[in-house]
This record gives structure tokens, C-alpha cells and sequence, in this order.
């Protein structure tokens, strides 16, 4: 994993521990116009364009505290700096959880999971963090503290703060507390597998899946080397795909829906078909969500299409590394490939000869996760042809950080 002095031009690093002490710095930084690079666990360092400005670096990880937690309420607040492990944690003591997967939960902090709007298998059937966070305070690009949610009856600006910096990257304000929605803890959790022998195949099962009786919490298609060593693959061929369907909830439910989906998927020609074991569901789990982060890979991509069109992209990605790592959360049309070697043809042909056409095509784009190499880190390559209403973009963004201060040239504004 990259080291942030590997990946930010930073110049001093600053690790404030209250709001006011935020506050001062970035206004500080407003003032002289210092680039301010706002920092969690530093796993998502490549997930960007490359910092071109000298600027300062902010720690949030003396934010960790448990402000509230009036568990009856399902309803949680903490400072931003938290780990998504000690998150869990706290929270599995009331039998209670916020169901995101993210990789590298114990580094991974919960503004920076908020910043990226990063959300892994169980965004299916749980939704994404952006459905759980219902309260927001940070400080924008001029030192100037604010709210949103929560026990806001409106706030003033007239944004719905909490939607707005999901996803920002952290170049609208710097999130210092958080309030979530949770959820109870199921009685049970399992994982349905079978494989399937292409991909047309594994489209006529994703089709019918979806009007499945059963209620998965994920559906995900697997593919490449990466998977042949884990415990959820069971077939022989090195062409196969895998079918992994997640499931929770009470013991009833769950025994029922496993039994349904065997039956389903054998009806439907799916191969090779089990139910996980039990001791072995949440090192499923894991590796599922690990997946975007744990391997070396010159180049990790996420495509985001209809849901319709995920085994088409995954062709494509195929026709550019036959040897690369695939998981699709197939229900929602999110594609994650991990390449085994950098494009011969270059990133930024590769993606707009090959790659972006056909995500463009599905309602969709491909952004770049990770390229550890730092070749052809082009605003095109990294944020794909998003048809997004950028001057929109930009005039919030100049409300919000008017020097363009926080995280400058990372993020999709032009």
C-alpha cells in the first residue's frame, strides 16, 4: 500500500483534536491559500486524480470518539476518525450493525468510507452508506463550521448536507462527525454458490434471480485467478464463473430462502451448487468485501452500469486481460476488475477505445481505483465520460471552498 508521502506533495502534517483547532487550521490554509489534503486511514491514497499542489496534510484519526449512542434509537454518532472495525465493534455490543463492506475496515475510517461513497457486496439488499448517514458536521474550505440532518429541522444553505458530501472526496468540507441509522444484527447469514460456464450463461441466471422469491442481500459474479484459491470457488475449470448470492436474516427465513435458491439454480443450470459452510460464511464475507484492496495489481477499475449490461462490460474487460480478476456486484451493475498486467495498449487508449464505449452505451463510466504506476492519470481516464452537469459541479464547489483549497485538481470538477 502506498505511504501518503508516496502519493500527496504534502509539506507539514497536522493532526488537530476538536472542532475549533479544525477550524483554525483551514482558515489558516484559506488565508495563505495552502492546498489542505484531508486524511482518514489512508486506504484509498490512488482513488484520484494525482495532487499536483504542495499543501498541507490533515489528520482526522484523533476524531474517534463515540459521541452518542442511544441504541433504542438505532441510531448511532461518532467523530469521523472512527475505524470501520471499531464502529462494528461498538455496535455488535447492542446486537446492532452498519451493514457497508468496505475493505481494510481497520484502518478504513468513517469519513473517509463517507468521502469515497464506497460500498461493497451487501449494497444490494442493505443499500449504501449514503442511505445510513442522516446527520453531518464539518468545516468547509473558509474555516467555517456547519450541520445538516440529525436534529436539524433545515439547514441554511438549503443542501441536504448529508447527500451532498457523500462522494465529495473531501473537496467540498472536512466531515468531523457523523450520525447513522443502523441496523439489527441477523439471526443468521449465509452464502449460496454455483458455477456457471460463460457468460451468457451467468446472464440467464442474473436475470432470473431477479424475480427470484427469495431477498438476497448480494449478488455477486466472480471470475478470474484471484478466486480459485478462495473458499467460495468450487469448480474445476479456469474459465468458470462463480455465482455467490448472500443471504440474512432469521434462522426461518434464511433456511428457507438457501433451500429455494439450491433448488432454483440447479433448475436454472447452475453447476456445482452448495451452501457455504457455516464456519466458513464470514471468511466469505471478508474476502468478498476485501477484494478492490488486497491484492497487488498494477490497476483496479470500477465500472458502474445497468444492471443489464454487467456481464457485457466484464466481456469487454476480458477482451483486454483474459488473466485479470473479476467481482460484480451484479445486481447493482458495479464491475471491480483487477488486472494482472497494466494494458499493453496504454491506459487512456484502453478505456476510451475499449472500455468506455461500452460503459457509456449500458448508462454507465468507468473510474480508476487504483494505478499504483501513476501512467496516464488524465481527468478522462481516472473519472471516465460522466455525463454530470459539471458547471453545476463547480459552482457548488466554489460556495463551499472558494479558494479551491481541499484536495485540489483529485476530484471530477474542470
Amino acid at each position: 500500500m502506498s505511504t501518503v508521502l508516496e502519493v500527496l506533495p504534502i509539506t507539514e502534517m497536522f493532526e488537530p483534536s476538536n472542532c475549533d483547532d479544525l477550524c483554525a487550521l483551514i482558515t489558516s490554509a484559506h488565508d495563505s491559500e495552502t492546498a489542505i489534503y484531508p486524511l482518514g486511514g489512508e486506504t484509498a491514497l490512488n482513488f484520484g486524480l494525482p495532487a499536483k499542489h504542495s499543501g498541507w496534510g490533515v489528520s482526522l484519526k484523533q476524531f474517534d470518539q463515540v459521541i452518542d449512542y442511544p441504541a433504542r434509537d438505532m441510531t448511532i454518532t461518532v467523530e469521523a476518525g472512527v475505524s470501520m472495525q471499531s464502529l462494528a465493534e461498538t455496535l455488535a455490543k447492542e446486537n446492532q450493525r452498519l451493514p457497508i463492506d468496505v475493505p481494510q475496515a481497520s484502518e478504513a475510517t468513517l469519513g473517509g468510507v463517507i468521502a469515497t461513497n464506497f460500498n461493497g457486496p451487501r449494497r444490494y439488499g442493505m443499500g449504501t452508506v449514503r442511505d445510513y448517514v442522516i446527520g453531518i458536521h464539518a468545516v468547509d474550505g473558509t474555516g467555517r463550521a456547519f450541520k445538516g440532518g440529525g436534529r436539524v429541522v433545515k439547514n441554511v444553505a438549503g443542501y441536504d448536507f448529508c447527500k451532498l458530501l457523500t462522494g465529495s472526496l473531501g473537496t467540498l468540507a472536512v466531515i468531523h462527525q457523523v450520525t447513522l441509522k443502523v441496523k439489527p444484527c441477523p439471526q443468521r447469514s449465509a452464502i449460496v454458490v454455483g458455477t456457471v460456464k460463460n457468460l451468457a450463461q451467468a446472464e440467464n441466471v442474473l436475470a432470473e434471480l431477479v424475480t427470484s422469491a427469495t431477498t438476497p442481500a448480494a449478488i455477486e459474479l466472480l471470475c478470474g485467478p484471484v478466486w480459485h484459491d478462495d473458499a467460495i470457488w468450487d469448480g474445476d475449470a479456469a474459465d468458470e464463473l462463480a455465482i455467490a448470492v448472500g443471504l440474512e436474516g432469521t434462522d426461518a427465513e434464511v433456511q428457507w430462502m438457501s433451500a429455494q435458491l439450491l433448488e432454483d439454480l440447479e433448475t436454472w443450470g447452475v453447476e456445482n451448487c452448495r451452501e457455504v459452510e457455516q464456519s466458513k460464511v464470514a471468511d466469505a464475507w471478508t474476502s468478498m468485501s476485501e477484494f478492490p484492496a488486497q491484492h497487488q495489481s498494477p490497476l483496479v477499475l470500477k465500472g458502474s452500469v445497468v444492471p443489464g449490461a454487467t456481464t457485457k462490460l466484464i466481456e469487454a474487460i476480458l477482451g483486454v486481460d483474459p488473466n485479470c480478476s473479476i467481482q460484480a456486484h451484479a445486481g447493482n451493475g458495479i464491475v471491480i476488475a483487477s488486472f494482472s498486467e497494466f494494458p499493453v495498449d496504454g491506459l487512456s487508449r484502453t478505456l476510451l477505445a475499449k472500455l468506455h464505449p461500452v460503459a457509456n452505451s449500458a448508462q454507465g463510466n468507468i473510474v480508476v481505483l487504483s494505478n499504483p504506476g501513476g501512467h496516464e492519470m488524465t481527468h478522462q481516464s481516472v473519472w471516465g465520460g460522466i455525463h454530470a452537469p459539471f458547471r453545476l459541479m463547480t459552482d457548488v464547489k466554489q460556495r463551499f471552498d472558494p479558494q479551491g483549497i481541499l484536495n485540489p485538481g483529485r476530484f471530477v470538477y474542470v
